[in-house]
């Protein structure tokens, strides 16, 4: 793996102008600061690579995937932001960024991110977003106990806080920010860490993680307690990556209790919408063998609990900008995807409703008025015997729900005001 623990430094190609070109991403080019970066794209050959490595036993993985530079299996940098900004996520999913004051996004991740609050600064100046930091009360950081008592950090899940970072703040300028670092990826500190962001009266808590099994919420953990119950969080929106290998079930995604959000690939488009969009190749979907069907996927014929529900940008060939510094060197703007991007996006605009918390499971929301939300009727993530669970379609599918942010109408218990 590229990204190791701390002891290892990310390896990373420093982009000069002329191989800017060479990668045709000289239009990537960073604009006004209020501007997102165009979205890259790429020279044949270039790839991506996962942040974080499988998980051991017991433990779950980041899901960030990080773009590799041209046929040097190297992590491509730059000095300027070459992926997709916040004003590009606001326009492609009509955002009111003029809302979400007063709302707080959780994020929770495993391991330290020393960095965290500095690549944070950067991120947001540069693109003029109002700064979020511990002075102005925007950003908070706490240890899975609620105290500052940080574990050893990681490279790789460093970087995936970076990510949810910067998507929560291109998506909700105004919310706040809660990070909360868990001691390990294990299941059970990460359940604490979840824990422990629900009793600080968050509108969602964002968790970029999973293992690609179908696991039952009642799976008991060392102390006795089920998985499940630590992602029960009534009046939250607990949102979920579905997971970057195609299709199949990830947990925690798999849970009753969360909103799954899938992926799709997000480009500019001569259309009304300036933008198209399609499910993305990796993002996870199917039918739960393990873990029951909440009451407002009534109408899905899968006899269980269905991934996913909703779906934004995941696909890190249409990635989007991130800044990162910890033992990046040099430090600069990395070009991310994976599920680990969209759902933050989503987490964010929670935030933006506002009142997710008037219903038990804010996931239920989506049903209920599915036309808020933009089909996504193009791609596919594999093969299944149910066709629904892995393709694109009008209505309902598995790699995208019902469907990608159409301003927050479908995210709020009320719509008025929208």
């Amino acid at each position: 793996m590229i990204l190791k623990r701390s002891v290892g430094r990310l390896a990373v190609v420093i982009l000069g102008v002329g191989l800017i070109s060479s990668l045709a991403l000289a239009q990537a080019a960073a604009r006004e600061p209020s501007a997102g970066a165009r979205p890259p794209t790429y020279g044949t050959g270039t790839t991506t690579t996962d942040v974080c490595p499988a998980p051991r036993p017991g433990h779950f993985s980041c899901l960030a995937k990080v773009v590799v530079a041209d046929g040097t299996g190297q992590v491509l940098r730059s000095t300027t932001p070459l992926g997709l900004g916040p004003t590009d996520l606001q326009r492609a999913y009509e955002l009111p960024i003029h809302r979400g004051e007063g709302q707080t996004i959780a994020v929770v991740a495993a391991f330290d991110h020393p960095d965290a609050e500095a690549d944070l600064k950067r991120y947001r100046a540069h693109f003029g977003l109002p700064p979020c930091t511990t002075a102005n009360g925007c950003f908070t950081k706490i240890d899975q106990r609620g105290g500052t008592d940080y574990p050893v950090p990681d490279d790789g899940w460093a970087l995936e806080i970076s990510l949810d970072l910067d998507m929560v703040s291109a998506t909700c300028p105004k919310c706040r920010i809660l990070l909360v670092v868990a001691d390990d990826n294990s299941f059970q500190n990460l359940a604490y860490a979840v824990d422990q962001a629900a009793s600080r009266r968050v509108a969602a808590i964002n968790n970029s993680y999973g293992i690609g099994r179908d696991i039952r919420d009642t799976r008991l953990l060392p102390d006795g307690t089920p998985i499940g119950d630590h992602y029960k969080h009534p009046g939250i929106a607990v949102t979920v990556a579905s997971g970057d290998s195609g299709y199949g079930v990830s947990y925690p995604a798999a849970s009753r209790y969360t909103v799954a959000v899938g992926g799709t690939s997000l480009r500019r488009a001569d259309n009304q919408r300036g933008w198209s969009e399609t499910a993305w190749r990796y993002a996870g979907s199917g039918c739960s063998s393990n873990n029951a069907k909440p009451n407002w996927q009534s109408g899905i014929p899968c006899r269980h609990r269905v991934v996913a529900d909703v779906a934004a940008v995941a696909d890190p060939t249409t990635g989007v900008a991130v800044y990162h510094s910890y033992n990046a060197v040099p430090r600069g703007w990395f070009i991310l995807g994976g599920t680990s991007a969209s759902s933050p996006i989503i987490a964010a605009i929670y935030g933006l409703a506002g009142n997710g918390s008037s219903v038990r499971y804010p996931a239920s929301l989506l049903y209920r008025d599915p036309d808020r939300l933009r089909d996504i009727t193009r791609g596919g993530n594999g093969f299944c015997n149910e066709a629904y669970l892995c393709i694109a379609r009008p209505g309902y599918d598995g790699p995208t729900g019902l469907g990608t942010p159409r301003g927050i109408g479908a995210f709020r218990a009320v719509s008025q005001g929208d």
